[in-house]
Parts: C-alpha cells; sequence; structure tokens
C-alpha cells in the first residue's frame, strides 16, 4: 500500500527539485543559440506536471478489479497524498530512481505530521508509522542529499541577488594583451627610388593593451541601450615613416587612445521578428552593423591582423554616429544597411552629420547552405580629406598640398564579395575579394585600389576551442591613379610631382595564428605575420612580426 504511495506521491515532488538543476549558458552558445530558457531533455523529467487528486476514480489507468484498487482508494480517503497526472492517468508501471521515492517516503512524512500535529483521531495507525519509520532510515542519505540540494540552490540564489550588477542591465567586458616585436629592416621610402636609405629600426619588444567595458541595459523586451568604454596603450610602430606604408600591419586591438573614451552609444530595436533597427552617436559602423561571412571574425579571439579581420571595405569610413537596419527578409537571406558619419558631433565645416565624411553601405548575406556563407556589398564615401579610413594598405588616395597643408576630398564607390566554406566540422576555407574607385568631386580622372585575401580556419584544432588559422591577402593597393597632377600618391612619393600611375609592386601579408583556448575565458594566442615588398614597394625589405595575444573576457 505505501509503495503505491510513494510511486504515485514521489513524481510531483521530484520535478520541481530538477527542473531547478542549473544550466549553463555556455553549452548552448557552440552552436549559435544564447538562450538561458533552454532546458535539456532529460529521462529524469517527466513528459508532464503532477497533480493532485482527490479519488482513485479519477485515475483512469486504474480499474476497479487492479489489485492496487482498494489499496490506492484507501490512502487517497485516509492520507490524501495520492498524484496523478493531468491526464488522469496514474502509470503505475514507470520507473522511479531512488532520489524520487525517497521524496515521495518525504512527503508522505510530512502528509502523516500535520495528521499527528491536528490530532484528528487515529488516522495514523501503528503499521503504518512503523512502516514508515523504517523507509525513513532506509532512505536517509537519499533525504540528506534532496535537503543539500535544496539548501545549496538557497544559498546560490541569495549570492546571486546579493551580487547581481543590475536588475537590467548586463556589465560584460574584455582585456587583451599582446606583446609584439619586428625584425630591423631597410627601405626604399622617401624618395622612393630603388634604394634602401631608410633604417626602420623595428627590434623593440614591447607592449599592447586594449581593454573594454560594455553596459547592454534592457529598456523593453525588444529593445536595449548598448553602452562601451574603451582604453587602449602601444603600437605595433616603429615603421617607415611615409603615408603609404604608415599601415603596413596594425593588429585587431591596437588601438591607441589618451584615456578612457566611449566607444559605443546606441540604440537596438528589434521592430518585428525579422526587422532590427541601431541608432546611436558612438558605435554605428559596419563591423558592428553587418553580420560576418567569417565566424571566426574577432580581434580577441579570431585572426591578429586588423587586414585579416575582414574586407577593408567594410572598416571604410570608421563610422561613429548614424543609423542601420538588419531585415531577414527570408530564411537563408538577409540584407544590411547603414548610413553613418566619421564626426557626427562636430558642428564645423567639413563634420557633422552630413558634411564631413560620411558612409553608406549595404550588404546581401546568403546562406544557401548550412555550410556555405556569402555576402555581396556595395560602399558609398565621402572622405574630406581623401583617406577612407580603413586603416590598412593604400587608405590615403591624395596627396597632401605642400601650399595648402590638405589633401583633396574623394567620392568613393566600393563593391566586393566575401565567401566561407564549412568544408568539414574541423577545417572552413574562405576568401575574399574588393574594388574601389574614387575621384575628387568636379575634376577629371580616378583612383583604383584592389584587395583580396584567401584563409583556412582550423576549428577545435588538436583540441575542443582552440583555433588554427592561416591567411594570405594583398591589402589595398593603388592599381592605377589619374587624379590631376599633384594628386597622385605612387608618383608623389617617387618624385614629388604627383603625376598619373600606379603602385611599382605589390604588398602581400601571410599571417598564422593559434589560439590556446586555456579556460572559458582566458586564451592565449601566439602568431607570426610577414610582409613582402611592404607598401607596395619593390625595394624595401620584407618586415616579420611575432606576436603573443593573451584575452580575458567576462
Amino acid at each position: 500500500m505505501l509503495a503505491s504511495l510513494l510511486i504515485a506521491g514521489v513524481n510531483g515532488v521530484a520535478q520541481t527539485a530538477l527542473a531547478q538543476e542549473y544550466i549553463n549558458p555556455e553549452t548552448t552558445q557552440e552552436i549559435g543559440v544564447k538562450d538561458n530558457s533552454i532546458i535539456p531533455s532529460s529521462p529524469l523529467l517527466p513528459e508532464e506536471p503532477m497533480a493532485q487528486v482527490t479519488s482513485v476514480s479519477q485515475l483512469k489507468d486504474v480499474q476497479p478489479n487492479d489489485w492496487a484498487f482498494q489499496a490506492l482508494q484507501s490512502l487517497v480517503e485516509r492520507y490524501g497524498c495520492i498524484a496523478g497526472y493531468p491526464d488522469s492517468s496514474y502509470r503505475g508501471n514507470r520507473a522511479l530512481t531512488r532520489y524520487e521515492f525517497a521524496a515521495g517516503v518525504n512527503a508522505c512524512l510530512d502528509r502523516v505530521n500535520e495528521l499527528i500535529t491536528t490530532a484528528t483521531s487515529d488516522l495514523v495507525t501503528r503499521e503504518d508509522l512503523a512502516i514508515l519509520q523504517k523507509l525513513q532510515s532506509e532512505f536517509a542519505p537519499e533525504l540528506a542529499t534532496l535537503r543539500g540540494r535544496v539548501d545549496n540552490l538557497e544559498a546560490k540564489t541569495a549570492q546571486i541577488e546579493t551580487n547581481q550588477f543590475s536588475t537590467t542591465t548586463k556589465l560584460s567586458g574584455l582585456l587583451i594583451v599582446g606583446i609584439q616585436g619586428r625584425t630591423n629592416n631597410r627601405g626604399d621610402v622617401n624618395p622612393r627610388d630603388g634604394q634602401k636609405d631608410t633604417d626602420d629600426a623595428g627590434t623593440n619588444i614591447n607592449v599592447i593593451s586594449l581593454a573594454q567595458l560594455y553596459l547592454t541595459s534592457q529598456i523593453t523586451p525588444s529593445s536595449y541601450l548598448f553602452t562601451g568604454l574603451l582604453d587602449g596603450n602601444g603600437t605595433t610602430a616603429p615603421r617607415f615613416t611615409n603615408s603609404v606604408s604608415r599601415n603596413d600591419v596594425l593588429l585587431g586591438y591596437e588601438f591607441p587612445t589618451d584615456s578612457l573614451i566611449v566607444s559605443d552609444l546606441n540604440f537596438h530595436w528589434l521592430v518585428t521578428n525579422k526587422l532590427a533597427v541601431m541608432i546611436g552617436t558612438e558605435g554605428v559602423s559596419m563591423p558592428a552593423a553587418f553580420r560576418g561571412p567569417n565566424r571566426v571574425e574577432s580581434a580577441a579571439t579570431g585572426p591578429l591582423s586588423y587586414f585579416a579581420q575582414r574586407n577593408p571595405i567594410l572598416n571604410m569610413g570608421y563610422g561613429h554616429g548614424g543609423i542601420a537596419i538588419d531585415w531577414q527578409f527570408a530564411k537563408r537571406a538577409s540584407l544590411q544597411a547603414i548610413y553613418t558619419s566619421y564626426q557626427p558631433g562636430n558642428p564645423g565645416k567639413g563634420s557633422g552629420l552630413f558634411d564631413g565624411t560620411t558612409t553608406t553601405g549595404v550588404q546581401l548575406l546568403l546562406t544557401p547552405t548550412d555550410t556555405l556563407d556569402l555576402s555581396l556589398y556595395y560602399v558609398n564615401n565621402y572622405a574630406s580629406d581623401g583617406c577612407l579610413l580603413t586603416f590598412v594598405g593604400d587608405e590615403c588616395l591624395t596627396t597632401v598640398n605642400t601650399t595648402t597643408g590638405k589633401s583633396a576630398p574623394l567620392q568613393t564607390n566600393a563593391v566586393g564579395a566575401t565567401l566561407t566554406w564549412q568544408i568539414s566540422p574541423r577545417i572552413s576555407a574562405g576568401a575574399w575579394g574588393g574594388y574601389t574607385k574614387s575621384y575628387i568631386p568636379g575634376q577629371s580622372g580616378s583612383v583604383e585600389t584592389t584587395n583580396y585575401m584567401v584563409f583556412l580556419n582550423f576549428p577545435d584544432l588538436l583540441k575542443k576551442g582552440n583555433l588554427g588559422g592561416i591567411y594570405v591577402g594583398q591589402p589595398p593597393k593603388i592599381t592605377s591613379s589619374d587624379l590631376p597632377v599633384g594628386n597622385n600618391v605612387p608618383d608623389f612619393i617617387n618624385t614629388g610631382l604627383g603625376r598619373a600611375g600606379g603602385q611599382p609592386g605589390t604588398t602581400t601579408q601571410i599571417e598564422a595564428f593559434y589560439r590556446f583556448k586555456l579556460t572559458d575565458n582566458i586564451s592565449i594566442t601566439p602568431g607570426i605575420i610577414h610582409l613582402i615588398q611592404p607598401g607596395n614597394t619593390p625595394d624595401s625589405d620584407s618586415v616579420t612580426i611575432g606576436i603573443l595575444r593573451s584575452t580575458f573576457s567576462f
């Protein structure tokens, strides 16, 4: 009789404890899902919650001629501690664990104690008490374990409530510290005449650091405010001093600042399930607004150099404030668009939201299969000083006028594409290419650049969570420039006259890295970057840079 009671009563008690078992959200993030409400299926969890019944006749799978019918009927009438499923079934053949059985014993003991306390005649017999006492002794370890679980859960809940940063704002951040050193070499720089006459004293080893804090403040269930603070120190200098190769290599986390700055201040709103909007005064840029087809793109845990993060076209304009949208118009297709300004808060001439350096871009992202990502993008940029602000390769495309001390502005149209193929769970291959054509408003001639990259990524290389990568590409290079005489960069470096012509050489960047994941929050990435013909100058020595990057995130 008691066995039947325990089988019935235990399920409703055990379910609550099991459902509260802690689920680590990190396990879902690896497959692109971040939802703390996800609870994995468990054979210990019943398909439906238990519900109290007051009569055995409510249990449709217990018939009057069953051997347990009378016992169940007596238990309901005498003790009232039997449970059944919402569909009025008892499921007496269901297996149960010792923990579930112990929980049932505990439930019945609570009911018996209640009856004793209320002194309700002789509802509890001496035989029942003896059996319950024996069962209590038998399952004492399991009962103690259950109580310990509840106590631990209550302690963890109290700790979270005490230490939580905010009920509506989440704090996250990262710290990147890298050690890097360059080989010493000689370059053909000023003038570029075929002679290696400039030393690059690059043997110094220095430290680069980047610290970021993020505040994500939930405004409504479908909107939040994102705020970022940033502080950076150190560079990959010394470099050659000419304007072309000043950006021969920038690391992805190389962002020196004089003090703590606001790097992000933008509002995100999920208008519908398929349309999202971002608007703000800081951090509204193509890298933030456009989804990246390279799934390991990250300055903290992905490739080391800025060039290897994404096509430089998608860095153009280095936007701060503006508006962006993301429209998932089909299951495997989305469209992103952006308008952003480099100095939206400056009211001076050649600045502001519309008068200064501004960028308009659109990207079509396609995922034909689960293993294939393709993005096509077009960018229109107005650069008030002729610099595209990609900070990679040839990005300043007009010369500085020696009389005025300024360079002519440029209007640029750029197109590009990126393709990534997940060959297997442990190998992915990809490539991108880009082309820009720029002109000085109101004047004849144009300047053209190209860039490309091919790469291999090796997720979980040697150990789960690690990542290897090999990247080979050409940073943006001026292939032709026939702007008015005096404005063309390649010949200006050669002779100082600025006549029409393209770059005499081609820079090739080779990068290899391997990220060790020490914990969920700490990783170390050694790597090497080798430049052939830096600054698109054939007579300059190659440059080799060794890097050791460490990352901590929370």
